[in-house]
């Protein structure tokens, strides 16, 4: 068997309320509530300040709670005091009859409205949303096709016919280094797709350069 710790605590508010019970009832009777009704009055006292400061604990900021709280407090107090030699229990006056008579209708009043008052439950801050990592964006390679070799008209007999061509000697032309070296890729690029190299009609097509400055950057290919 479980043994039953006995709290320091919990005998002091034991001893503490029996003796607030018995000062109300005290009280009531001398007030003129005989019997049963003497007795129920510490009850009504003691539950409407327990069930004020139950709602006080749920909503903090509950006025009515507060309110109810203080006038239970005040009722159980005043009986605590009034029935330490500063009243005469047996000529009780007839203000204090009319508070004790009214108390009744006005506890069922308080704990009516303590039921019924609205409980607005804590706000809690939503949690905010994981901001996602980034994925990476795949690598993308951009492969750019070779231009195709524009056509050439076809030869006519007598040039088919005739012997290989002499190679032109470039005249002095100034060629921009820049405009060399973007001759080069066209020309590597025509080799790789023909399988021949260059010739100066060609490139000047691709360059819309004049033809001795075409000729001047063939020359210098070669």
């Amino acid at each position: 068997m479980s043994r039953i710790r006995i709290d320091a605590v919990l005998v002091q508010a034991v001893i503490a309320g029996a003796l607030s019970f018995a000062h109300l009832h005290d009280l009531a009777a001398a007030a003129g509530q005989n019997g049963w009704k003497a007795w129920a009055y510490p009850v009504s006292v003691d539950l409407l300040l327990v069930a004020a400061w139950r709602r006080m604990r749920t909503t903090a900021d509950n006025r009515a709670a507060w309110a109810w709280f203080v006038i239970a407090l005040a009722a159980s107090l005043g009986a605590n005091v009034a029935t330490a030699g500063l009243l005469d229990l047996n000529d009780v006056p007839a203000w204090l009859r009319i508070l004790v008579a009214g108390w009744p209708a006005l506890a069922f009043l308080g704990g009516t409205l303590l039921v019924h008052s609205p409980q607005t439950a804590p706000v809690t801050a939503a949690p905010l949303p994981t901001p996602s990592e980034p994925e990476p964006a795949p690598d993308v390679t951009v492969e750019r096709e070779p231009e195709p070799a524009p056509e050439l008209p076809p030869a006519s007999a007598p040039e088919a016919a005739a012997p290989a061509a002499v190679p032109v000697t470039a005249p002095d032309v100034s060629v921009p280094p820049a405009l060399l070296d973007h001759a080069r890729k066209l020309a590597d690029t025509h080799h790789a797709t023909t399988g021949n190299r260059i010739d100066s009609a060609t490139l000047r097509a691709r360059l819309g350069v004049p033809a001795p400055l075409a000729d001047a950057i063939t020359a210098q290919l070669a």
